[in-house]
């Protein structure tokens, strides 16, 4: 999810944002339509996920992901940076060591899940995705296929990175026929329940089982370097404690 330097007025998060309890409170949330892993990603598609950090994969729909690996589902994983700039001016986690870690968390977050598959690293700049958005666009182009169901972080999500790897997954999926799903990641803090500017009418409600609930538990608990407090700046960790609630809900919530 990756910390980030400056928001849209409307869209800041206070503290650590709404909580699950509070989302969890609103009747309608466990009342959107609900598919199953195999509606979302009909038997013959694929389902391309292309997260702008490593643990937006996770934290978006790390439970669909270990229902479609339970299933046998071909997956592909589009990680557009290696999350370099999650942790600026430490010296606990500098940029040589977070270029490390960070896709080494995400493989292992990943095959908790049961995906084996290695995703495919673009090495765009952390923090700067807004401007390489026409070239993540291009990037992505050839990956896909118009069999693809393709998952990515909502255009609106609030996140300058979340927010242009979407408005470059939307071209991608016209240029190839993909079906494009956008997952609120970053929104889940700044919005309150019933909040206008989300589109509800969009959203779907993706059920886990117990299994995939719990894979999605365990792989966010991967994430080592945004869990922990950074003693070298005095940070708290970069994963709230509300996202890591939210991970344990037993649906995840998508706009079509």
């Amino acid at each position: 999810m990756d910390a980030v330097i400056s928001v849209p007025n409307d869209r800041a998060i206070e503290g650590v944002g709404t909580t699950e309890a509070e989302w969890l409170g609103w009747p309608r949330l466990v009342q959107l339509p609900a598919l199953t892993a195999s509606e979302m990603v009909p038997h013959g598609a694929r389902a391309v996920v292309v997260a702008p950090h490593p643990d937006d994969e996770i934290l978006a729909v790390g439970g669909l992901l270990a229902q479609l690996a339970r299933l046998g589902a071909p997956v592909l994983i589009v990680a557009v940076t290696d999350g370099t700039a999650s942790h600026v001016g430490s010296t606990e986690w500098p940029v040589d060591r977070l270029v490390r870690e960070r896709p080494h968390e995400s493989r292992i977050a990943l095959h908790r899940l049961g995906i084996a598959t290695e995703p495919v690293r673009l090495g765009l700049p952390d923090g700067q995705i807004e401007g390489y958005r026409d070239l993540l666009a291009e990037r992505l182009a050839p990956l896909l296929t118009a069999d693809d169901v393709l998952f990515t972080t909502w255009r609106r999500d609030g996140h300058p990175d979340h927010e242009a790897t979407g408005d470059a997954c939307s071209v991608a999926s016209l240029h190839s026929g993909a079906r494009l799903i956008e997952v609120p990641v970053w929104a889940w803090h700044w919005a309150k329940p019933a909040d206008t500017r989300l589109p509800w009418g969009r959203a779907r409600r993706i059920v886990l089982d117990a299994d995939a609930a719990e894979r999605k538990r365990h792989a966010v608990q991967a994430f080592s370097s945004q869990l922990l407090p950074d003693a070298s700046t005095g940070a708290g960790p970069i994963l709230r404690s509300t996202t890591v609630a939210r991970a344990a809900r037993p649906f995840e919530v998508v706009f079509e």
